[in-house]
């Protein structure tokens, strides 16, 4: 174990960023594909179609396409940094928020159609009773849809969660100093291979694990009786 002790400190920093970057894409994601949802269900037939292109060509994009698009196509073409140039760390915190974007933008249609489907379990005379009511789409979406179809998708939300933090390691694409690319340099520095291998799955059960156990409880406790 002295690879373990020799890289200990960057091992947990790796592990951090990887932690960061799950959690803001998970938020951003959360948000925007709840907006997709919504799209999707639109009564607007242009709202409709804008919703379901989107998220017929991400989910059919490859991650590592779209995060070296958000690399060299805003970046390094369009100079869209989401950071100040004149950052003594503005590249590394340009690859850290364009890697946030670029998970964002790939796990928010997977999170769509997961609430979605959600919504899809709400029985169809409960928003009929909302519109008989003079609720408005966006009220009956907001009040009567989307508690309910929350509930109903803690689990498969779980799975996205999951799937996002073990996709973060395609971050290392674009340079961001997560678990992938640690791994990468001390399989390069020493021939203990499986063990390197070994510390980072290891690494990965820890993170993920608590989180499907966590949104497998949650689900039992909040799912909706019918």
């Amino acid at each position: 174990m002295e690879i373990f002790t020799e890289y200990q400190d960057r091992i947990y920093a790796a592990f951090w960023v990887t932690i960061q970057l799950t959690v803001l894409a998970g938020v951003g994601a959360l948000v925007l594909g709840t907006v997709l949802a919504a799209m999707r269900l639109s009564p607007i037939p242009v709202m409709r179609g804008l919703g379901t292109t989107y998220v017929n060509v991400v989910r059919n994009t490859p991650l590592t396409l779209i995060l070296v698009f958000c690399s060299l196509g805003l970046a390094n073409t369009l100079h869209i940094t989401l950071t100040d140039p004149d950052s003594p760390t503005s590249i590394v915190d340009s690859n850290f928020r364009l890697a946030v974007l670029g998970l964002t933008v790939y796990t928010a249609a997977f999170v769509c159609e997961a609430i979605r489907s959600g919504i899809n379990t709400v029985p169809l005379g409960q928003a009929e009773a909302a519109r008989s009511l003079g609720l408005t789409f966006s009220q009956n979406l907001r009040i009567i849809m989307l508690p309910q179809a929350f509930r109903a998708v803690i689990i498969p939300l779980g799975s996205v969660l999951i799937a996002l933090t073990k996709n973060t390691t395609i971050a290392s694409a674009i340079g961001v100093a997560e678990a992938a690319l640690l791994m990468k340099e001390m399989v390069e520095n020493t021939s203990a291979l499986l063990l390197v291998g070994g510390i980072f799955a290891i690494g990965f059960v820890i993170l993920t694990l608590p989180t499907g156990l966590l949104f497998g409880w949650l689900g039992k406790r909040l799912a909706v009786l019918r």
